[in-house]
C-alpha cells in the first residue's frame, strides 16, 4: 500500500500543477471548452486515486470541484471570477495535502477540508458572483466537510470504511461485476461516470501499455557515475594504445595489435553512447518548473495591488533534473523582487506613460552547451548610483569599488544588501539574491544583470545543460593543467612580449577593440611564468586571459569540490592521460577573474 500511495502522490502532484496552469489560462479565456474538460478530467482522476487511498478530505474537495466544472462545461453555471477562485483554492488544498504526503505525513494526520472552501465551491456551483468566506473558529479544529451532494459511500455500522463501496464509486461502471444490491448513495457517482462515458472521457478498453517507468534518482546517479568512469577508462586506454603503436610489432603480434585497436575503438564508442543515453534520462524540460509560477505571480500581484502578466516561453528547453529541482527557490526570489522592487504601481506607470498592466517575462533557450534562463520586467529599472551608495553606507564595499554600472548591478548579490528601507512580507530583509547566486554557482553556472533606468531589468542565468560532463579547453600555467568551460571561450590569440598600458594595466587590441589582459596564473596564486597565449573570454566585459599554453579541448567528467573551497575553482577532472585537471568556475570567468575581499559591516 505504501508503494501505491507514493505512486499516486507523484502522479497526482503533476496533475495538480497542470490544473493551476489550466485555471489561470481559463481566467483569460473563460469559454475554452478544452481547458474546462481538462480541469474536469484532472480532478476526476485525482478523486479516483484519493478514494482508493481513503483520503476522504481530498475526495470531498475533488468531488465538489468536479461538480463545479461539470456545471461550467455544460453551461449550467457561468465561468465567473468566484468559480476560478474556488477551483484555485481547491487545487491548492489538494496540492498541500499531496505535498504533506510526499514529505512523509501519515494519511490519518492530514487536515480536513475547510468549511470556507466547501462554501466557496458551493457558491460557485450555484453561480453566485461573490462569496464571503466564513472564518474558522480560532481554537477549534475544523470538522470533516463532506457535503450532502458528494455521494460518498457510507460507512458500515462498525465505523469502518466500506472499502468496496469506495472503490466502486470511483471505477467506471461495467469494470467490476455488479453487486446484488446497489447502495442508493452511489447514484450521483454513477451519473458522473455515465456523463464521462458519453463524452468519450473515460475509455473502457484494455489497460494502456505503459511506455515509461519511474526509476529512483539515486540509481540513475550511480549509473551515470559508472558510465562516466567507463568513458574515462576508455579514453586513457586509447592514449596508452596510441603510445604503444609507436613501437613496431611483427609476426603474430601485428594482427593482435590490429584487433586490439579495433576492440578499443568499439568499446570507446559504446561507452560514450552509454554515457550520453544515461545523461538523457536525467534531462527534463524547464516547463516542469515554470508552470509553478503563474499562480505565484497572480497571488503576489494581488497582495501588492499590482496588475501584472507573466509571459513564459521556451518551456520545452531541457536541462539536468538536478538543476530543475534546485532552481525553484532562486527563481522565486527573482520573481518576487521583480514584483516588489521592479514593477511600479498603476499610478506610477500612468505618470511614466506606460501600460497600466506590467509584464514579467520568463524565458529559456539553449545556447551551445549552455541553457539560458532569463527573468525580465518592464518596470522602473535599477539606479547604479543608488546601489553603489547603499553598499558603501552598509560597509559592504569600499568607496573605490563597483565604479561601472555593470559592477554596481552585481552588488545586489552581496549578503545583507537591500535597497528597501522597511522590510515587507515580500522582500527587504537583505536575504535572497545572495542565495540566488550561490545556488546558480553551485551548478557551475553564472548570473548577470542588465538594467536601464525607467525601462526595466533583466537577470540572465547561464547553466551547463549537463552537470556531469562539460566541453572544456585545456590550458597550462606554471606546469599546472587547468580547464576552461568552452561556453566562455571565443578564440585563441598570440600574445606579444610587450603590451600597451591603460591605467597601469596591460591592454591588447583584438579586432580593433582594446581588451585588458589578465594572467590566470597570477589570479589563482601560481608562480610567475612566461605566458604567450591569450584566450578571448566572452564575458559582459570581454577580456583576454593569458596562459602558458593550450593543450586542446576535451569533454571532462567533473567531480565537485566537497572538502574545500578555492576561489575560481569549481571542481576537478582527469584528462585522457590520467592527469588531474582543475576546472575553472564559469561565474569566476564571467566576473573577470577577480578575487575581491569584501568589507564586513
Amino acid at each position: 500500500m505504501e508503494d501505491m500511495l507514493k505512486e499516486f502522490v507523484v502522479e497526482a502532484l503533476d496533475l495538480a500543477i497542470n490544473v493551476e496552469e489550466h485555471l489561470l489560462s481559463l481566467e483569460r479565456n473563460p469559454g475554452d471548452m478544452n481547458t474546462l474538460n481538462a480541469v474536469f478530467r484532472s480532478f476526476h482522476t485525482i478523486k479516483g486515486g484519493a478514494g482508493f487511498m481513503n483520503l476522504t478530505a481530498m475526495v470531498s474537495a475533488c468531488h465538489l470541484t468536479e461538480n463545479l466544472f461539470d456545471a461550467l462545461r455544460t453551461g449550467q453555471s457561468p465561468v465567473t471570477p468566484i468559480a476560478i477562485e474556488a477551483a484555485l483554492e481547491a487545487s491548492g488544498f489538494v496540492a498541500d495535502q499531496l505535498t504533506a504526503l510526499s514529505n512523509g505525513t501519515d494519511p490519518s494526520q492530514l487536515s480536513t477540508m475547510p468549511k470556507a472552501l466547501e462554501q466557496l465551491l458551493n457558491d460557485a456551483i450555484e453561480g453566485k458572483t461573490s462569496s464571503k468566506k466564513p472564518a474558522a473558529p480560532a481554537n477549534k479544529a475544523p470538522e470533516v466537510a463532506i457535503p450532502t451532494n458528494t455521494s460518498l459511500p457510507a460507512q458500515t455500522g462498525s465505523d469502518e470504511i466500506n472499502w468496496e463501496a469506495y472503490y466502486r464509486a470511483v471505477v467506471p461502471e461495467g469494470t467490476l461485476p455488479e453487486q446484488q444490491a446497489s447502495a442508493p448513495t452511489r447514484k450521483d457517482e454513477h451519473e458522473a461516470v455515465k456523463t464521462s462515458l458519453a463524452s468519450n472521457e473515460v475509455k473502457q478498453n484494455a489497460p494502456v501499455k505503459e511506455e515509461s517507468i519511474r526509476i529512483d534518482a539515486i540509481k540513475l546517479d550511480v549509473l551515470l557515475e559508472v558510465a562516466g568512469e567507463s568513458v574515462q577508462a576508455a579514453n586513457q586506454a586509447a592514449v596508452l594504445l596510441e603510445k604503444l603503436l609507436q613501437f613496431k610489432f611483427d609476426g603474430e603480434a601485428a594482427p593482435l595489435m590490429s584487433a586490439l585497436t579495433e576492440t578499443l575503438t568499439r568499446a570507446s564508442r559504446y561507452s560514450t553512447e552509454l554515457q550520453r543515453a544515461t545523461l538523457a534520462t536525467r534531462m527534463q524540460p524547464v516547463g516542469r518548473l515554470f508552470q509553478k509560477f503563474p499562480r505565484l505571480i497572480r497571488e503576489l500581484a494581488k497582495d501588492l495591488g499590482k496588475d501584472v502578466d507573466l509571459n513564459i516561453s521556451g518551456a520545452e528547453t531541457e536541462v539536468d533534473r538536478v538543476v530543475v529541482d534546485s532552481l525553484y527557490d532562486p527563481l522565486v526570489h527573482m520573481l518576487r523582487n521583480a514584483l516588489d522592487h521592479g514593477i511600479e504601481t498603476s499610478e506610477e506607470r500612468a505618470q511614466s506613460n506606460k501600460s497600466l498592466r506590467a509584464t514579467i517575462s520568463l524565458k529559456a533557450w539553449q545556447e551551445a552547451s549552455s541553457v539560458m534562463i532569463e527573468v525580465s520586467d518592464d518596470g522602473k529599472g535599477m539606479d547604479a548610483s543608488r546601489l553603489r551608495d547603499k553598499a558603501v553606507a552598509k560597509g559592504l564595499i569600499s568607496i573605490h569599488e563597483a565604479q561601472s554600472d555593470d559592477e554596481a548591478f552585481q552588488l545586489v548579490f552581496l549578503p545583507g544588501f537591500s535597497t528597501k528601507e522597511v522590510a515587507s512580507s515580500v522582500s527587504g530583509r537583505g536575504v535572497g539574491m545572495d542565495v540566488v547566486k550561490t545556488a546558480v554557482e553551485r551548478h557551475r553556472g553564472g548570473i548577470r544583470i542588465s538594467s536601464k533606468l525607467g525601462s526595466g531589468t533583466t537577470f540572465l542565468i547561464r547553466l551547463p545543460i549537463e552537470l556531469s560532463i562539460i566541453p572544456t579547453m585545456l590550458v597550462r600555467t606554471d606546469g599546472a593543467s587547468l580547464a576552461l568551460p568552452m561556453s566562455t571561450v571565443q578564440r585563441v590569440v598570440e600574445l606579444p612580449e610587450t603590451f600597451e598600458s591603460v591605467g597601469g594595466h596591460p591592454v591588447l587590441r583584438d579586432l580593433g577593440r582594446p581588451l585588458p589582459v589578465r594572467s590566470l596564473g597570477r589570479v589563482l596564486g601560481y608562480e610567475k611564468s612566461t605566458e604567450r597565449v591569450g584566450i578571448v573570454i566572452a564575458a559582459p566585459n570581454p577580456y583576454i586571459l593569458s596562459v602558458d599554453a593550450v593543450d586542446g579541448t576535451a569533454d571532462l567528467v567533473i567531480k565537485p569540490l566537497t572538502c574545500l573551497t578555492t576561489p575560481g575553482i569549481t571542481g576537478t577532472a582527469r584528462s585522457a592521460e590520467g592527469e588531474l585537471v582543475l576546472v575553472i568556475s564559469l561565474s569566476f570567468l564571467l566576473d573577470g577573474c577577480r578575487v575581491t575581499e569584501r568589507l564586513t559591516a
